[in-house]
């Protein structure tokens, strides 16, 4: 069994290779819940909506987000009464939200509802799981002010100086029955390449999350999220500097040092090996750019094979 953690484009590109595999072996997926938002009373959860969506084949090959074919009417006519104005929602995705909100008005569990969406498109093979079933949202406090992560990368387009991270609901937030379960009967945990301080941080932050990471017999693996020192996409370098880290591979081993067994990097981040082995982590050198689905497949294939 294998459990991968993560959330993002990053994730959603490097699971589409693992599931590709076709593995003998059932695949679990805890997706971070800390970038939802509430729009226009329809609660958002974008990084389980991009993995369900990427995985099912239907995401939007050139945004990577979102769904392919979509028309955004109902979001221009929503617009007269200032209404999802900055939050980019097509039509056929809208259908999720509302799906969504509805579970959620009748008392469904997150987990519930997210079994339900990824079964609706097929996934019925793959055990796609929130962190938590309570409410989590990241907010960035920053030189204009306090805002929604969404808003921070959405509106304000991550323009804005970050000044800090934190997790609105986090102590409340506790890990599913299934998500422990999840984790400790799996003979292999990955981090997928995602942002270590809003994609997988909230997870581990999750009561319970880490305690069964550090507990469980499963070879963990984490790959960074870093290409020569930088993000590919999105803000984690802002992120990272904002929490006073330095932004490299080694520093998000250290993030990870005291459960993980193996690090990866990518190619150009070779020099760091040294430096992350010295923290008693075993370090993998490959080229993590995952520009097509050959290279997705590629990189999970040999992750592992290490």
């Amino acid at each position: 069994m294998i459990t991968a953690l993560g959330g993002g484009v990053g994730a959603a590109k490097f699971l589409s290779g693992l599931i590709k595999l076709n593995l003998n072996e059932k695949i679990n997926i805890i997706v971070n819940t800390a970038d939802d938002i509430t729009v226009g009373g329809l609660r958002i959860s974008p990084d389980i909506d991009t993995i369900i969506y990427t995985l099912s084949g239907n995401v939007n090959t050139d945004r990577k987000w979102g769904l392919e074919g979509d028309t955004f009417n109902c979001l221009a006519a929503l617009s007269r009464f200032g209404i999802y104005g900055w939050f980019n929602l097509g039509d056929k995705d809208l259908a999720t939200h509302l799906y969504r909100t509805h579970l959620r008005s009748l008392g469904y569990t997150y987990t519930q509802i997210t079994s339900k969406i990824a079964k609706s498109y097929g996934l019925d093979d793959l055990n796609i799981l929130p962190m938590s079933d309570t409410d989590v949202e990241t907010w960035i406090s920053t030189n204009k002010g306090e805002m929604h992560f969404q808003e921070y990368l959405v509106k304000e387009k991550m323009l804005p100086e970050v000044k800090s991270v934190y997790i609105k609901g986090i102590e409340n937030a506790k890990a599913s029955e299934q998500v422990i379960d999840s984790i400790l009967s799996a003979n292999t945990i990955i981090l997928c390449p995602s942002n270590p301080i809003i994609s997988i941080g909230p997870i581990l932050k999750v009561a319970g999350v880490r305690d069964a990471i550090k507990k469980s017999k499963a070879k963990k693996i984490a790959i960074s999220p870093l290409v020569g020192g930088v993000p590919l996409k999105g803000p984690a370098d802002k992120l990272m500097r904002a929490e006073g880290l330095e932004v490299s591979s080694t520093q998000v081993a250290k993030l990870y040092q005291d459960f993980i067994d193996e690090m990866i990097i990518d190619i150009k981040d070779k020099s760091e090996a040294k430096r992350i082995e010295k923290l008693g982590i075993k370090t993998t050198i490959l080229d993590t750019v995952m520009k097509n689905e050959a290279d997705s497949i590629n990189l999970a294939q040999k992750i592992l094979k290490t």
